[in-house]
């Protein structure tokens, strides 16, 4: 059979498979590798054109038809460029929409329904961003016919008897206004010029500017230029953007990143409000804690990064997530991961002794008109100290010094220089790392580098240069590492293998690390111990003595008025709604949160 596979199937199960053949534009070079999928495949030696390439092509075709599934092609390539991936027969007829040959397939959409938040879970590259772009009205589905896309009456036809026939009949008749939060905020003061003010005028059509303007933190910047703005700002411009606009969608593709965990749950709560008997709200959210508080029922994406992904049937909200994390659709009897990701630490680490505590002293600092002071503390060897932020304060990278010390540090925004591939790049800067075995097996390996190694690093999305970042970081030999949110642009799934990865090193390696994070799955799962911040936004903050992980969280979320409980399965932390009976009742006893559930 093929040498890689999608999700796992049983012997009797491979007679009704069927095959998907992906080729990579950006990886193959037909005038380069001297055809060697072609001359190997069974099936074009056997006569039939199976795969056809010639030397003036530039890439090749693959039939999925005629492919026997033997994985030559996958094996004999030099550039890795070609998959070939066993699916169900039954996914056949439910394919949404295709780019072209051999590229990436979606199968199903995401159902939302009227008045309920709909949230999408699902890896980097499953289809998200496409199923949006469908259901917003931006792209039209082709039901996998790429090279003669069907009409309209055909499309509605293939949704008969769904809400999404119902819906597609609103976009065809230009009913349906829908308006979208971008992924990439960063990219908004391209396509927009203007003052934060002047642009949420310009889009206003509700009587909710002035409230939005105070809930997003926008005042202090409402006379600013949207270029000059920063990460967190343009993010809650952009949310802010969507929700003076009157519309029938709203979508929201990743609303967190860049935010506090203050700010992350005022985005959700504002998110929410949006709610009405005639609307439709769709988020897309890596924060599983985040996606748990805004969500009424989920949808989740499975498949083959980059090479097909399928959605399935909503579920309730913890039902859908956990089911996410457990790598198991049990509706369809599907396995879509082999491993389960688990929020336990006890599972994943063994119990190491801690020595060679080191103490520092308070101390103050004043940045222009802010001021930071810090009270003393402690920090010892396999220690992870996790920063917990409310807006309290901005990092400054000139200021991260520890006296005496060997410091590595992982910056929030990565801007690369390097013109050279990330192996050439890892070879400069961690020489006597990067091919060492046991830092291949803790970070390389679960960091899936291998893949990135010829790569060059100008041409890396934002997840992969987040996990390039973090192997220079722990590859530098140090007595401290810096980490300032090891989660940006990680998806579900990256991040928690990013924290296990991080977890794992410091652990084993006897070294101190502290971690800016503002996921709070990922925060709860890193710290030892915390560090709580307090004080006034741009004007003082104080840095609080490092506290063990129960009585610091519970001093932080008591600063914020929410409560956490454990779920059940997973372990993962949950929000628990405002004013619901478990939060009053945990406010009551002051247990705002819990480590055992």
């Amino acid at each position: 059979m093929n040498s890689r596979k999608g999700p796992m199937q049983n012997n009797d199960e491979q007679s009704s498979m069927t095959r998907i053949a992906i080729v990579e534009k950006d990886r193959c070079k037909p005038k380069n590798c001297g055809l060697l999928c072609k001359r190997h495949c069974p099936v074009n030696r056997m006569g039939k054109q199976c795969i056809m390439v010639e030397q003036t092509s530039t890439i090749s075709v693959i039939s999925e038809v005629l492919c026997i599934g033997c994985g030559i092609c996958v094996k004999k390539c030099p550039y890795e460029a070609i998959k070939i991936i066993n699916l169900p027969s039954n996914l056949g007829d439910q394919t949404t929409h295709r780019y072209s040959a051999n590229s990436f397939k979606l199968h199903r959409l995401p159902t939302p329904r009227n008045g309920e938040v709909l949230g999408l879970v699902g890896t980097n590259g499953i289809g998200k961003s496409t199923a949006l772009k469908i259901l917003a009205g931006k792209l039209k589905p082709n039901l996998g016919k790429f090279d003669s896309p069907p009409d309209w009456p055909t499309i509605l036809q293939h949704f008969r008897g769904s809400e999404l026939q119902n819906y597609f009949t609103k976009i065809l008749e230009d009913n349906l206004k829908a308006v979208v939060k971008p992924q990439y905020v960063d990219q908004i003061p391209r396509a927009a010029k203007g003052t934060v003010d002047f642009l949420l005028s310009k889009k206003c059509d509700k009587e909710n500017k002035l409230a939005m303007m105070k809930d997003m933190e926008l005042e202090g910047v409402q006379n600013r230029n949207i270029e000059l703005l920063s990460g967190g700002e343009l993010q809650r411009f952009a949310i802010a953007m969507c929700c003076v606009q009157q519309a029938d969608v709203y979508m929201f593709d990743e609303p967190s990143s860049y935010l506090d965990v203050k700010q992350r749950l005022k985005a959700a709560s504002v998110i929410r409000e949006l709610i009405s008997d005639s609307g439709y709200i769709i988020v897309v959210e890596h924060d599983l804690a985040v996606l748990d508080y805004l969500s009424d029922f989920i949808c989740c994406l499975y498949g083959v990064p980059g090479v097909y992904g399928v959605v399935t049937l909503p579920s309730g909200v913890r039902e859908g997530i956990n089911m996410f994390l457990d790598g198991f659709i049990r509706s369809e009897n599907m396995r879509f991961r082999d491993s389960v990701l688990s929020f336990k630490v006890t599972d994943q680490v063994e119990d190491i002794k801690r020595s060679g505590s080191v103490k520092y002293p308070a101390f103050s600092k004043q940045l222009g008109d802010f001021k930071l002071s810090v009270k003393a503390g402690d920090f010892s060897d396999s220690e992870i100290i996790v920063i917990i932020l409310a807006g309290a304060l901005k990092l400054d990278d000139e200021n991260n010094e520890l006296p005496q010390m060997s410091i590595s540090y992982k910056p929030q925004k990565i801007s690369p220089k390097s013109e050279s591939t990330v192996r050439y790049m890892l070879h400069e800067k961690i020489p006597n790392m990067y091919q060492h075995p046991q830092f291949k097996t803790d970070v390389m390996t679960p960091l899936m580098m291998e893949q990135l190694l010829d790569r060059e690093v100008q041409q890396l999305s934002g997840g992969e240069l987040q996990r390039v970042a973090l192997a220079l970081c722990l590859g530098k030999v140090a007595n401290v590492y810096l980490i300032d949110e090891p989660s940006a642009y990680l998806d579900s799934e990256q991040r928690l293998h990013a924290a296990k990865v991080i977890k794992r090193y410091i652990l084993h390696a006897k070294k101190t690390a502290f971690i800016v994070e503002h996921d709070f799955i990922m925060a709860t799962y890193l710290a030892d111990r915390v560090i709580v911040f307090e004080g006034e936004p741009s004007r003082d903050a104080i840095a609080n003595t490092p506290q063990p992980l129960l009585e610091g969280m519970n001093k932080f979320l008591k600063q914020l008025d929410i409560t956490f409980r454990r779920d059940s399965e997973t372990y993962r932390p949950r929000i628990n709604k405002m004013n619901s009976v478990k939060d009053v009742d945990q406010k009551r006893s002051g247990n705002y949160f819990f480590l055992d559930n």
